[in-house]
């Protein structure tokens, strides 16, 4: 089995593909991480005009600029600044870049 179908496959929940934003919140080992990194790869293919930083160099920079601000962020969901990341803070991080201004 090749690597987007396994990424199409863990995807799916119920029926239903999972959104990238609700694939991040179940994000726990290095193996999720992976599947969301290519879930997110596949989205920018198949939704560029839904992405605001599609180019390296827009996504790079707006990540950086996510990771100065985050602590908004976190302090809106009653969390402080993660000082040793997890796997799902690393998603979060990249799913924001999608977006981020």
């Amino acid at each position: 089995m090749d690597r987007d179908a396994r990424t199409v496959r863990r995807l799916v929940h119920s029926g239903e593909t999972m959104k990238l934003h609700e694939q991040v919140t179940g994000i726990a080992t290095r193996a999720d991480l992976v599947a969301f990194i290519e879930a997110l790869r596949a989205d920018l293919l198949s939704n560029p005009q839904e992405w605001e930083n599609a180019t390296l160099d827009q996504y790079l920079r707006a990540l950086a600029s996510w990771l100065e601000d985050c602590s908004g962020y976190y302090e809106r969901k009653g969390q402080s600044v993660p000082t040793m990341p997890s796997w799902k803070n690393v998603a979060e991080m990249l799913i924001a870049a999608k977006m981020y201004e």
